[in-house]
């Protein structure tokens, strides 16, 4: 797994709508979220593959024994079934476009 860092000059300015066009031609389906400080999810595995773009905060997801921090722009595929966990770094809540791919 690789953390995929926002590219402006393929994407376009980091926005919501930008974002979401992007994950959506990726074959995703998206939901946004917004995760106050303190908020933490256990582990935990999901039965789709889906993928954690972050839009503000800072978000860490341990996966496997790697640690990320997602901050604005980030990106980081989680594939079907895989456990990890995930906690809100610092005050500032995290708005996530939590994406599933199609099928």
């Amino acid at each position: 797994m690789e953390l995929e860092k926002w590219n402006a000059e393929r994407w376009g300015k980091l926005t919501e709508e930008n974002m979401r066009k992007k994950l959506e031609r990726d074959g995703y389906s998206v939901t946004r979220f917004s995760y106050p400080a303190r908020t933490i999810f256990p582990d935990h595995s999901h039965s789709v593959d889906k993928k954690d773009a972050v839009l503000q905060g800072k978000f860490k997801i341990e996966v496997e024994g790697k640690v990320f921090v997602l901050e604005a722009g980030d990106m980081l595929a989680v594939p079907a079934g895989t456990i990890h966990n995930a906690k809100v770094l610092g005050t500032e809540t995290v708005i996530s476009l939590d994406a599933v791919r199609r099928a």
